[in-house]
């Protein structure tokens, strides 16, 4: 194999596939990109077995083959390169040689017959959506999803269709996140799938970087396939049935709150020094002055009461809440004001933005 490309290309390969690689591998050579050169093309693979991640540049190749490189040392090396153009090539076996007008270097590898075959994906439901909608949804709902693999499904992601649109899921059983984002090609049929959480949040960082306007989905069977700007992750699914969370959306309004995000977060940024030390647990109090009282139980540390100017609509209310919880949804809600609708003390908290009516956060409620 030898072959001439961009460094700037080539470093943004390696950090793309580098996102499949665990750090607790136990075969070395998932450790490895396997780098191939074909055509007038270098492609780049990468897996932990449960995600694949690939991506191609163009190159100058004068003589073709592959070969797997440790992905650190190659990311770490590249990106001390200041040199616009390299030279790869194969030597002596299972060495990759990384040459340019200021210095040379050759890196141990591992033979590229030992890389584990990329699973292909099967055609499946497709639909295209915008790369900026899908980061939004992304952004606001897997943070959401639960962190203890104990129950699967809930480690990962609902994406379904809803009508014409698609909906994202996520709940730790504690909270829960819905997002509805428009498709510019709806899929053929309805379905409906778990993807691991862990998928989105490398998919998310892969579209953060991308410079296209759309993100093509295929949903298969037992994998799920996601292509943005010529790069692929494919991810299995989670099996299992996610939960009927559509049975704790309130569907009644008893009281209505609106409120500034910036106001609220920095109140409850300030209670929540106090409410650690109680398992992050606030109550809320909204009456009719116009006021939303915030405050703390009295803990080793001492206690809090702040309140926040709103305007009400219904019944004066109160209940109590997880301050981590709400702080989270605040974070990555991007309009500047939030209606927080409650029903009673008992009941779950919905989160609104004012000017959007396509995402809904929800918050079980604490004993007060």
């Amino acid at each position: 194999m030898k072959l001439f490309c961009s460094r700037g290309d080539l470093n943004y390969a390696v950090d793309i596939v580098s996102r499949a690689i665990s750090p607790n591998n136990t075969l070395p050579v998932l450790n490895n990109i396997l780098i191939k050169a074909e055509g007038k093309k270098l492609y780049f693979s990468s897996t932990n077995l449960e995600i694949a991640i690939s991506c191609v540049i163009d190159a100058d190749v004068r003589s073709e083959g592959s070969i797997t490189a440790p992905a650190k040392l190659i990311g770490s090396y590249l990106a001390l390169l200041t040199d616009e153009k390299v030279e790869l090539g194969v030597s002596e076996g299972v060495s990759l040689s990384i040459n340019s007008s200021s210095s040379s270097t050759k890196v141990k590898c591992i033979s590229a017959d030992e890389f584990p075959l990329i699973p292909k994906v099967e055609k499946g439901q497709t639909f295209t959506v915008k790369i900026n909608e899908l980061y939004d949804s992304l952004t606001e709902t897997v943070f959401a999803s639960s962190l203890n693999t104990s129950r699967p499904v809930l480690s990962g992601v609902l994406l379904t269709t809803h009508e014409k649109k698609i909906k994202l899921v996520a709940t730790d059983s504690y909270r829960l996140a819905e997002k509805t984002m428009d498709t510019l090609k709806p899929p053929d049929e309805q379905f409906s799938c778990i993807v691991p959480a862990k998928t989105m949040i490398e998919l998310s960082k892969i579209i953060g970087k991308a410079q296209g306007k759309e993100a093509k989905v295929n949903i298969s069977k037992n994998q799920a396939l996601f292509t943005v700007d010529g790069v692929e992750l494919i991810s299995r699914l989670i099996e299992g049935k996610f939960p009927d969370y559509e049975k704790i959306i309130p569907k009644e309004s008893k009281t209505k709150i609106e409120v500034s995000v910036e106001d609220l977060s920095l109140v409850l940024k300030r209670v929540s020094l106090f409410a650690r030390e109680n398992n992050n647990s606030i109550k809320l109090s909204a009456t009719h002055d116009g006021k939303l009282l915030i405050s703390s139980e009295e803990t080793k540390v001492g206690e809090e009461k702040a309140e926040v100017s709103i305007k009400i609509e219904g019944e004066n209310n109160k209940i109590s809440l997880n301050a981590q919880y709400l702080l989270d949804v605040l974070t990555y809600i991007t309009d500047d004001k939030v209606n927080i609708i409650v029903n009673d003390k008992a009941s779950p908290a919905m989160i609104k933005p004012v000017k959007e009516d396509d995402y809904v956060y929800i918050i079980m409620p604490l004993k007060i």
